[in-house]
């Protein structure tokens, strides 16, 4: 083993900062605007406390679940980010290995630097695709079309991004995104870069804003796979990738599964069944809070999460407690998305379409 490993996702955050240029750590660690946003959402979940649980035989944790009808070693999956060879010159490729070797899905972005079959190929192992409605239907259709061939198991619905916020460090650094190994054919676009951020320009360029509900029933009606809808992002893999390639990919997963294992303990929770809502307290005296230790959290994500619902954005809190500025997309407990089905009818029926399912 390595002398000196990074012993938290923090840690791995100043190793990325060194090893890659300003412009690629500030497009990876960086909000939109004065990023009022990102330090809130950190603000939020370092509010957050988890109630331990004393004399309780923790001496075997389950942190196992399904998804999707998927058996998972534990609820964490990497998420979709785009252009890791930003951080690594295998880029995807490294990324789908160390997840595989962790027996975690990872979620390949449509902003892949790899085209979907050479990550597909690059090691054996359950994947989802991320996609974006872009303003050429027939554009998205295909990228369906080639993760269906290539055995993907379920799309992933980028929902959050009609427009992409303002980044005004991407627009200062001039911010060129490499283009992606899966979009040949929008490279012809011609793309405004006036505003200084070429990655801004495509995604003005080509993105639907006319992203709706008509649009998930088109989506459905062109697939098999089950579509998930998301609204957030992943740092931690990509800073590991940076620091230390696979193997500090591979690292951060296995660090951020750690961190659950001892958060469920120190809450007396011996599989992902047991944990309830009243192991998170979120408004408490201090006083009223007997032996409770802030398990510290810095989680960059909304306290929604399109899907999931108020409760599945809370127990992501419990499964990482120290990382840094590192959302992960996670699909915990019994907190699953409800199916597209449903929240198509609840739209239609007019009611609030973020749902917990017990």
């Amino acid at each position: 083993m390595e002398n000196n490993l990074p012993v938290n996702v923090r840690e791995y955050q100043e190793l990325a900062k060194k090893a890659l240029p300003k412009m690629a750590y500030d497009y990876i660690n960086g909000g939109a605007e004065d990023e009022h946003t990102l330090r809130e959402n950190i603000a939020a979940y370092g509010r957050i406390i988890l109630r331990p649980r004393v004399l309780v035989d923790v001496s075997k944790i389950d942190m196992s679940t399904t998804l999707l009808g998927y058996n998972m070693p534990s609820p964490i999956i990497v998420a979709p980010t785009g252009g890791h060879k930003l951080a690594h010159p295998e880029g995807e490729k490294a990324t789908a290995r160390a997840a595989a070797s962790c027996n975690a899905i990872m979620v390949l972005s449509s902003g892949s630097s790899y085209k979907i079959e050479d990550v597909a190929s690059s090691c054996n192992a359950i994947r989802f695709y991320q996609l974006y409605v872009y303003k050429w239907r027939e554009v998205s259709e295909r990228l369906v079309r080639r993760a269906e061939s290539c055995g993907f198991k379920a799309l992933v619905l980028t929902v959050d991004t009609p427009m992409l916020g303002r980044r005004e460090a991407d627009i200062r650094n001039k911010m060129v995104f490499p283009p992606s190994a899966n979009l040949e054919e929008l490279k012809k676009i011609n793309v405004d870069t006036t505003g200084g951020s070429q990655l801004e320009g495509f995604a003005r360029a080509t993105l639907d804003p006319s992203l709706s509900w008509k649009d998930i029933e088109w989506l459905k009606s062109i697939t098999t796979m089950p579509i998930l809808l998301k609204g957030i992002v992943g740092r931690p893999v990509f800073f590991g990738l940076a620091a230390r390639g696979e193997a500090g990919a591979r690292h951060v997963i296995e660090m951020l599964n750690g961190e659950l294992e001892v958060a469920m303990a120190l809450c007396g929770c011996r599989s992902v069944g047991e944990i309830t809502r009243s192991h998170v307290m979120t408004e408490v005296s201090t006083s009223l809070c007997w032996n409770s230790s802030r398990l510290s959290c810095g989680i960059t994500a909304p306290f929604s999460t399109p899907g999931i619902g108020r409760w599945g954005s809370v127990f992501c809190n419990c499964a990482i407690v120290r990382s840094y500025k590192s959302l992960f997309f996670l699909v915990l407990l019994r907190f699953l998305w409800v199916p597209v089905e449903e929240q198509i009818n609840l739209q239609k029926e007019k009611q609030h379409t973020s749902v917990i399912r017990l």
